[in-house]
């Protein structure tokens, strides 16, 4: 009990950006730059254009919001940290920031559940679609994942805080998540580990069977459309979607299931830099250069007098 309160009274020290400082401060300041921009864009241009009044762009808007919110979390503290050299995190701050990062980590994994259930719905079953995706059931969607996201992250916080910390608090890692938070622990984890691993069947598997099932029944609609024109058409409006799915559940997976930092410092880096910023970054680009609405929306607030 001892060590326990001394670690609440010390500061973790994140181990990152030991070399190459400039390289990381001018690569991490472009890409948060970016990600704040393009994804305003996206929202703002959503907002703003009446042919985007859909529920498909009402997702698409809040994915654009949950990504600023989900770099936010880490990219100015990384940022910060790079340019000062300091390395020192408080413990609660460490905790803060970790249970936020899983909130709008897990929240988005829910999103993008809810919006392949959404290309179902127009696809698989077109006369009922403004019927079922009305403008209520779309927003408690989206609530309801929000909701899930930030309660479940409570348990990921509170499992994390009981732990014991000894030693240096040495966390090899840039930005506190859960497993280098663990890895950082010198009391059993044994108990969080099983609690991690429901956590991540019930936001990350969860969803992603759902996800699946979704274009299990998209493409087998697709399949039975006779004209190549006509499947290429409505395979056009969810392959957007498809794409941005797969990059998150990739980089979430080699995050969360890939090497720890204990067995490989670099790839660990690696992934979770991947995870925390290539989802929001590459979002509003796949988005806008895939899908002719919202490039002719772009075109259209761009040469407006």
């Amino acid at each position: 009990m001892e060590v326990k309160n001394k670690t609440l009274l010390n500061d973790f020290i994140l181990i990152g950006f030991l070399e190459g400082r400039v390289v990381c401060i001018i690569l991490m300041a472009t890409v948060y730059t970016m990600i704040i921009i393009w994804n305003f864009i996206v929202f703002g241009i959503i907002q703003v254009d009446s042919h985007l009044q859909t529920p498909m762009y009402f997702f698409l808007s809040c994915l654009s919001l949950l990504d600023v919110c989900f770099s936010t979390v880490t990219l100015p503290a990384m940022l910060v940290n790079a340019v000062t050299g300091n390395r020192r995190i408080s413990f609660y701050r460490c905790f803060t920031q970790l249970y936020f990062f899983a909130s709008f980590g897990g929240s988005e994994s829910l999103l993008l559940a809810a919006m392949a259930y959404d290309r179902y719905v127009a696809i698989c079953n077109p006369l009922r679609y403004h019927v079922v995706m009305n403008k209520r059931f779309c927003s408690g969607l989206v609530a309801g994942c929000l909701v899930c996201g930030f309660l479940n992250s409570v348990f990921n916080a509170l499992m994390t805080m009981k732990l014991t910390f000894c030693g240096d608090h040495h966390i090899n890692h840039f930005f506190c998540d859960v497993l280098p938070v663990l890895e950082a622990a010198c009391s059993d984890i044994q108990s969080s580990q099983v609690l991690l691993c429901m956590d991540a069947l019930l936001l990350g598997m969860s969803p992603f069977i759902l996800v699946m099932n979704s274009y299990i029944r998209i493409i087998s609609t697709i399949l039975k459309i006779c004209s190549s024109e006509g499947r290429q058409k409505v395979f056009s409006t969810c392959s957007s979607h498809l794409t941005v799915v797969t990059i998150f559940y990739i980089t979430g997976s080699l995050n969360y299931n890939g090497p720890s930092s204990e067995d490989s410092f670099i790839l660990a880096q690696v992934s979770s830099f991947l995870f925390g910023i290539l989802s929001p970054l590459l979002n509003p680009v796949i988005y806008c250069l895939r899908n002719k609405e919202v490039k002719k929306a772009l075109e259209k607030a761009i040469t407006r007098p």
